[in-house]
Parts: C-alpha cells; sequence; structure tokens
C-alpha cells in the first residue's frame, strides 16, 4: 500500500482510508460480522487510516471499531475521530456543540469506547456558530498536549476557519467532501490549505455510490437511508446525474478499471496532499476500492474524465438544503 502524510504536520497513512460510517449508520442495513471482516480486510491490505464519528450511531460505531481491532497493534493504524453533532434517539440531528468543555468530555467517551489511549485525528463535525473556532481547538490542543490527541483535524469548514484554527495549532487535515461531482473546494479551500501546508482527506468519494457504477433508476433509494434525503438522487435529477456515469464509464473501459476505481483514481490525482476515504462496507466493495491507489492517470486521461464529467455538470445539491449552510463549501 502506497502512503502520504496529511499535511506537514500530520501523520503518514495509506493512500486510501477506510470510512467507517456505513458499517453502522445512515444507508441501511448493516452486517456486523461483515463490516468486522471488512475491517480486517483493509488493514491487512495495508489500510492504516480509518475514520468514524462519535455520533454515528451513537457511539455503535467506535465500539465496533474497538471489537475489530482488538489484538491489532495500536502503532499499525490511524484513527480519525469527528465529534460535536447533537442527536436525540430519534434519526434527526440537534446541532453543533464545540464548547472546550465539550470536546473535552466527547473525548473521554471515544478513549472509551474505542479501548485506546490516544486518537491520532481528532476534530469538530462541524463549526458550532455559537462558539468561536479558537476555543474549540484550543480544547484539542490542551488534549495535545497531555496525549490524549495526537493531531488536530477540521471538518466541513470555509477557508477563513481554516486560517483561524491554524492560527492557535497546525492544522493536519481538513476533512470534506471531494469527488468528480462535488468540487466546490477546488475555489478556495483547497488551495489555502496547500497555502498552509494542510493536507485533506476526501470523503463522498463515490457521491454516496451515485457514481460507483453500480447505482441504477431503478434501484431507488428504499433502504439507503440518508441517500433518500440528497437532492442529487432524486427526481430527475438522478437521471441526469446517471447519463454522466455512463461517459465515465467510457473512460474507465478504455482504461481498463471498473467506475468507481477510476472516480478514487481521479480524487488521488488531484494531490499527494489528498488522502481519499471509500465508505467499504463489505470486503467486495473494498476489493473493488483497494486497486484505485494503482491506477495511474495520465493528463490525456484527466482530460478524457473532465470531458466525461464536467465540473458542475452534476444536478441537485450535495445535501439537504437546511445542512448547506454549515458546509465549508458548497456543490
Amino acid at each position: 500500500m502506497k502512503t502520504r502524510t496529511l499535511g506537514t504536520s500530520g501523520p503518514v497513512v495509506s493512500a486510501l482510508g477506510l470510512g467507517a460510517m456505513g458499517m453502522s449508520d445512515a444507508y441501511g442495513p448493516t452486517d456486523r460480522a461483515e463490516s468486522i471482516a471488512t475491517v480486517h480486510a483493509a488493514l491487512d491490505a495495508g489500510v492504516t487510516l480509518i475514520d468514524t464519528g462519535d455520533f454515528y450511531a451513537m457511539g455503535h460505531n467506535e465500539l465496533l471499531l474497538a471489537e475489530a481491532l482488538r489484538g491489532r497493534d495500536r502503532d499499525g493504524y490511524r484513527l480519525s475521530v469527528k465529534f460535536g453533532m447533537l442527536r436525540g434517539p430519534g434519526p434527526g440531528f440537534g446541532g453543533h456543540d464545540g464548547r472546550p468543555e465539550a470536546v473535552k468530555n466527547f473525548l473521554a467517551y471515544s478513549l472509551t469506547r474505542l479501548g485506546t489511549d490516544h486518537i491520532d485525528v481528532y476534530r469538530p463535525a462541524r463549526l458550532d456558530p455559537d462558539v468561536p473556532i479558537e476555543e474549540t481547538v484550543g480544547a484539542i490542543k490542551e488534549m495535545i498536549d497531555a496525549g490524549y490527541v495526537r493531531h488536530l483535524g477540521l471538518s466541513e469548514v470555509d477557508a477563513a476557519t481554516v486560517r483561524r484554527a491554524h492560527a492557535v495549532h497546525p492544522v493536519a487535515d481538513l476533512q470534506i467532501e471531494y469527488s468528480l461531482i462535488s468540487r466546490a473546494v477546488e475555489d478556495d479551500v483547497l488551495p489555502t490549505l496547500r497555502e498552509l501546508g494542510i493536507g485533506m482527506t476526501a470523503y463522498g468519494v463515490l457521491g454516496r455510490g451515485l457514481i460507483s457504477g453500480h447505482w441504477s433508476t431503478d434501484r431507488g433509494t428504499a433502504g439507503d437511508g440518508r441517500a433518500a434525503m440528497m437532492p442529487r438522487f432524486s427526481g430527475e435529477n438522478v437521471a441526469h446525474n446517471l447519463t454522466l456515469v455512463e461517459a465515465l464509464r467510457g473512460v474507465a473501459d478504455a482504461k481498463g478499471c471498473t467506475v468507481a476505481q477510476l472516480a478514487i483514481a481521479w480524487v488521488a490525482a488531484q494531490g499527494e496532499d489528498i488522502v481519499p476515504l471509500v465508505g467499504a462496507r463489505t470486503r467486495k466493495r473494498l476489493d473493488e476500492a483497494l486497486p484505485a491507489v494503482d491506477v495511474a492517470l495520465t493528463a490525456d486521461d484527466l482530460a478524457e474524465i473532465e470531458k466525461a464529467v464536467p465540473r458542475g455538470a452534476a444536478r441537485g445539491d450535495r445535501y439537504p438544503s437546511a445542512f448547506m449552510a454549515n458546509l465549508g463549501a458548497g456543490n
């Protein structure tokens, strides 16, 4: 497995990371045994970056990972953990909490659930509009100084917030959605990260399955949890977006890879400072994603991909309108 470094201050990690959210939350029924087997397969293949959130099924995901990672060398993997999203017992979200005392409280629970003495990259999942980012980051810095956290990360914040956070403590990476159909980060966020020496972990590289090559109009979104709420999957939007996938399939066929592998490889090709996260819930999907790190895209390949899926060609926002205001970049 190839490796990349998260910015100038972050850890060395595998060139492809595993996003664990779907194993517990959001996208329909899961199989616990298969989830654990998938984590094991990822580690055995050299994947060292595993991403989770303390609010993924309210701690279920962290407990699942603790079980999957039990007995593994703690120095053999890096845990990225998001915190601060508030939830109730139902499916809804209740805002954000970035208060310093909450940061330490969330961290204590995560350390216990994960069965570890430190988190490698700790990050607020979203910006708390009522708490200055300097205060949230300051609390994480205290936890870094105390040895409970190794590196500071951010998630879904804009360029100005990145600068403010980085002034308090060096930011290792920003986690943000980036794919062929979600490219707003290219305007301000990505240039700022590169100016400051901050890496990026890119989630949603397959557009929640939309550009994986496996989605179809007759599949629908029943049973796929959060995808049912995403505007890109609704009505005429999904039909249009799938025409882009078919154009991409032609490029993938010529390259001798799958659509999913091409989409992942495209993200990785945007810079050595970017690590794609794949939300594989099964070994089958993981096995398809892993070869993407070896798909080398030439300038001609990139031009063909751009022709097949031009920036801005996708229809529909990446989140429902109520969530869009809290994102660090638009579509």
